[in-house]
């Protein structure tokens, strides 16, 4: 089972594989696949018998509610494995405590470990690239760092974003600058499978991209100024209005079922 927010739930990543028609991550039309969703399939290719698999991760939630209303769930339905990723949104708050968070974020991983389900945990990503959401960096490092101590105490697994080199490439990142696109979602999947102790399907799967050469600094001024217009402002009001992109969300799989395997990397 996967918990999180949407991070797990796969914005900007599709079923086909293909980009988005929209360039609104939050238009809830859209279908998700993403990285736990590809996961999933690795796992069931690889599976002698059944695999079934549910999605509870709804954007925009905080890691609070992940821990109340997914975990119980993955409790009750006695899940093998769980991926419990969460934070990032609280992350993006300047009152976020990642002392408290870590503190609560354990006591699900022991909650999880003592039904006997094996625990996937997660890093955060580095934004020392990022002009506004590297200003976070130091409290996600905090918190990464609880992240690990969790996983040597109870026997998890992390999957270390932070530490990945292609993600530092821009062209791994939607246009809104926070969630992956396509090719992002595909190698943190296979990152996945190593966090898990398994062969990913993909030597390659960190290698960076060939770089590219340098925007002209009007062109980078162009898309600064669309970004602002399209996903920082909107963002921006959402919070002051007290609401999320996720309010009227439910999961997108709610249900453990059987999984198609994934016939490619």
């Amino acid at each position: 089972m996967a918990l999180g927010d949407s991070f797990t739930e796969g914005l900007w990543d599709v079923p086909d594989g293909s980009p988005p028609a929209r360039t609104d991550a939050i238009d809830p039309t859209l279908p998700c696949r993403g990285w736990a969703d590809l996961l999933a399939g690795h796992l069931a290719q690889r599976s002698e018998g059944e695999l079934r698999y549910a999605n509870l991760a709804v954007r925009g939630r905080l890691l609070g509610p992940i821990l109340r209303e997914q975990v119980p769930v993955a409790l009750e339905h006695r899940a093998d494995l769980v991926s419990l990723v969460g934070g990032g949104n609280d992350m993006l708050r300047p009152t976020a405590d990642p002392d408290a968070l870590a503190s609560a974020l354990e006591d699900a991983v022991v909650r999880l470990r003592a039904a006997g389900a094996d625990v996937l945990l997660a890093s955060g990503m580095d934004a020392k690239d990022s002009p506004v959401v590297r200003r976070t960096r130091s409290r996600v490092a905090v918190l990464n760092a609880h992240v690990w101590t969790i996983a040597r105490r109870h026997g998890a697994h992390v999957l270390d974003v932070w530490g990945m080199r292609s993600l530092r490439d821009w062209r791994m990142w939607a246009p809104d600058r926070i969630h992956l696109t396509t090719e992002g979602h595909r190698r943190v999947a296979q990152a996945a499978l190593v966090a898990l102790g398994l062969e990913p399907d993909d030597a390659a799967w960190d290698d960076p991209l060939h770089p590219l050469p340098p925007a002209p600094r009007a062109e980078r001024i162009r898309q600064d100024v669309d970004w602002l217009r399209a996903h920082a402002y909107p963002w921006a009001t959402r919070r002051l209005r007290g609401r999320s992109s996720g309010d009227t969300r439910v999961p997108k799989r709610p249900q453990l079922a059987p999984v198609e395997p994934v016939t490619r990397s």
